[in-house]
């Protein structure tokens, strides 16, 4: 298991082949993969009339990684953070990009316009091996360990405090395996969200100081 930054891309290998559930753009759903991408790019690499899904396809094909899962990210992938969480024989392994330029409060929605488009993608590795319905529950504990990471860096919105971006990605990866469950009372559990959040609250407390900060919420060209 490896991450290389190789911009515009990031590569995290997961050691060999295995399930992989995620709603990324590129091979979404439940496969078998064994690397997780990030490719970063610019509002000119994405015009309105371009199908963005096409053109990431073709950009893997390129780099003979079609059969990756793979993120898009505005946010600049040298900030990408990676934290690792242990408890007994259990470890995972979360690595996350920022952005908060399209922050939401769940359960609302701003007009972002015009505005600059931010996401928060964490791929998240397990090394024990999971039933598919374990997978699904660690995703579920992935995603409530990113929305408590945002809410602690206190990014408020006129719709309340923000709770994740509007075009967020969760990539979970682990070996077949015969464990049922990976919720908060399991180490599984305790382990994927331990990672999830370190990651994200460390990349969205950097957002905020080095972007937020420097240029307004609304103000960033790369998020």
């Amino acid at each position: 298991m490896s991450v290389a930054l190789s911009a515009p891309w990031l590569d995290f290998d997961l050691g060999s082949e295995m399930p992989v559930l995620s709603f990324a753009p590129h091979r979404p759903g439940a496969v078998t993969a064994r690397r997780i991408l990030w490719r970063e790019v610019r509002n000119a690499d994405l015009p309105e009339d371009l199908d963005a899904r096409d053109w990431l396809a073709g950009e893997l094909a390129a780099r003979a990684a079609a059969d990756a899962v793979c993120f898009l990210t505005s946010r600049d992938i040298g900030a990408h953070v990676l934290r690792a969480a242990e408890s007994g024989t259990a470890r995972a392994t979360a690595v996350a990009t920022v952005g908060l330029s399209n922050a939401e409060r769940v359960g609302t929605r701003l007009d972002r316009t015009g505005q600059s488009w931010g996401t928060i993608n964490v791929a998240v590795r397990v090394d024990g091996g999971l039933a598919p319905e374990a997978l699904l529950e660690a995703m579920t504990i992935a995603a409530e360990a990113r929305t408590a990471a945002v809410i602690e860096v206190g990014l408020d919105l006129p719709t309340g405090r923000a709770t994740g971006t509007g075009t967020d990605c969760l990539a979970i990866a682990a070996p077949r395996g015969g464990a049922e469950y990976a919720g908060l009372h399991t180490a599984t559990g305790e382990v994927v969200g331990r990672a999830c959040y370190d990651a994200v609250l460390a990349g969205a407390r950097d957002w905020m100081a080095s972007v937020a900060l420097r240029g307004g919420r609304s103000a960033p060209k790369r998020s």
